[in-house]
């Protein structure tokens, strides 16, 4: 399920080397202590989490308002896990820009130590973010994208999108426990302020204009080109949130041609089908609405810095001995439970306790 989504605004820059090798020893400490204090399904669930995830950041040293934060984090994790993922059996592929293109063939070669079909994954991975990107258009465009997954073939996404107009980036969580349905309501939480205007097909109440534009798929596409056409010369409803200005009927035929022959059997099939987009599934959407009454959803569904500080000085500069010392007290903790002798790890589960009962009650 997509466990939840975070706007934030764009920041450009990127964390210096001095700091991101900092971020990528402490993120591999965090990550195994984690994995064996809890395991490995206990740690996917935490970064499906986008309150945690943040705190994540945070506590690496990221600017905690800023878009970069989910891109380093998770660069820093890949990094850190790097030596170790096979001894944990947790595996992170994907990324940003040009690795995240490279996500199904990470996949496929670190699927050897996975008690999982490698096309299961790479089909997970594929549908989260066509989904995020086609069945939900909230005018962010995906750029990074993380696939995290354990030996049992346990895994969760983070990606980002990004709007340029608004400076605004929004992240995406999702997670494979739980996980019934690609395209009627994936999420199980969303936290943000800030909301658009959407054209939601993974809605609920888009269940049936799912099914028409699944049938209409299936129509020769002249048919669909003709009342493309009509739509052009119409006056519609202000529905701002599907646009026609960048449909163009002629462009998608190709795309008919295609989806007439291979007569997909439901939404999901025509979602994942190669070549089919954004454009594709707004285009149907507005048939369906046209044709048959039946309107999609325009329903948004989205609705620790001080540990280290942070790059850019907020709420101050990074503490580089004080950084240095959690690392190596991860470190030395994670050395002696390795020996037998579990009472640092036991002093760090005892300090949390104790931060646990000082906080503030309201």
């Amino acid at each position: 399920m997509r466990t939840g989504t975070a706007n934030l605004p764009l920041h450009y820059g990127k964390a210096p080397r001095w700091l991101f090798d900092r971020m990528s020893k402490l993120a591999g400490e965090i990550a195994t202590v984690i994995v064996e204090e809890h395991g490995t399904e206990d740690l996917l669930c935490r970064l499906a989490d986008p309150f945690w995830f943040q705190s994540f950041g945070c506590v690496l040293g990221f600017d905690w308002h800023s878009s970069g934060l989910t891109t380093t984090a998770c660069g820093a994790l890949k990094e850190g896990l790097k030596v170790r993922q096979r001894e944990l059996g947790l595996f992170v592929a994907g990324g940003k820009g040009a690795a995240s293109r490279r996500t199904p063939q990470e996949i496929e070669r670190l699927c050897p130590s996975v008690d999982k079909d490698p096309a299961e994954l790479i089909y997970a991975s594929r549908m989260a973010a066509k989904v995020d990107s086609a069945g939900l258009q909230d005018g962010y465009q995906i750029y990074h994208h993380t696939f995290v997954f354990n030996q049992q073939g346990m895994w969760c996404v983070i990606q980002q999108g990004m709007n340029a107009s608004t400076r605004f980036a929004r992240r995406y969580h999702w997670l494979s426990e739980g996980l019934e349905d690609f395209i009627c309501e994936p999420h199980a939480a969303i936290c943000c302020d800030e909301k658009g205007e959407v054209l939601n097909m993974v809605a609920r109440e888009s269940e049936q204009a799912r099914e028409t534009s699944t049938t209409l798929s299936r129509e020769e596409p002249e048919r669909l080109v003709t009342e493309l056409k009509k739509l052009k010369r119409l006056e519609l409803p202000s529905h701002h949130e599907v646009r026609l200005s960048d449909v163009h009927p002629d462009r998608l035929h190709a795309i008919f041609l295609k989806t007439y022959e291979q007569q997909p059997d439901d939404f999901e099939s025509l979602l994942g089908m190669r070549g089919v987009g954004a454009k594709t599934i707004r285009a149907l959407s507005l048939i369906s609405e046209l044709v048959y009454g039946v309107a999609p959803s325009f329903r948004d569904p989205v609705r620790y810095s001080f540990a280290h500080g942070g790059k850019d000085g907020h709420p101050y500069p990074v503490d580089r001995t004080n950084y240095d010392h959690s690392i190596a007290t991860l470190e030395h903790a994670l050395g002696r439970a390795r020996l037998g002798d579990r009472e640092k790890l036991a002093a760090l589960r005892r300090l949390s306790s104790w931060g646990e009962q000082t906080k503030p009650r309201s």
